[in-house]
């Protein structure tokens, strides 16, 4: 069985950030939905315009073995703002599915609902004082359990290839990872 991840957007979202993800889960056959908060097509944080697969709205029903959250201002602000997408992350969290957030995300659109209380996290180094616990804030990428942080752009590829191994296995991750290049 096909696994399954939601990659939220919006006005504003890092688009460095956005396309790394879909494309290194796409490359190991997840089964992608990329949603859009507000519109289908959306102008990312350096005017790149992308155009979603669906609205936020048409998934709210639907369980996804993984949700990641790109950063970018003022992006994560529409992400936190969506009450769908909050209430489908924190079902996500409870059900102890992956959950992930990157750059401006998790102290923007995760800490302020909670979806970071019992964690350690990190994200963007300007940010990293709103995090509830800062003690890992400094790392690259950090895992805590079934939630999953980066600190921005320039750790986006390095992020993308943990959720892969967080959400298949290190098989699939080097699979991938190889002809990439990376390490």
């Amino acid at each position: 069985m096909s696994k399954t991840a939601l990659v939220a957007v919006a006005d504003g979202t890092e688009e460095l950030e956005a396309v790394t993800i879909i494309d290194v889960l796409r490359r190991a056959d997840a089964e992608v939905t990329v949603a859009a908060v507000g519109e289908l097509n959306i102008t990312a944080s350096r005017g790149v315009k992308l155009a979603a697969d669906c609205v936020i709205g048409d998934c709210k029903e639907k369980t996804y073995d993984l949700i990641v959250l790109p950063g970018g201002l003022p992006g994560a602000e529409h992400l936190r703002d969506c009450t769908p997408l909050i209430e489908m992350l924190k079902k996500q969290k409870q059900s102890g599915r992956l959950y992930a957030a990157i750059c401006a995300s998790p102290a923007v659109a995760l800490a302020p609902h909670g979806l970071l209380d019992d964690k350690q996290a990190t994200g963007h180094p300007s940010m990293a004082n709103k995090l509830p616990n800062q003690t890992k804030a400094d790392r690259r990428v950090v895992v805590d359990g079934n939630c999953i942080t980066s600190q921005g752009p320039g750790t986006a590829l390095e992020f993308a290839i943990e959720l892969l191994r967080l959400l298949f296995d290190n098989d699939t991750m080097q699979k991938v990872a190889g002809p990439m290049c990376v390490k």
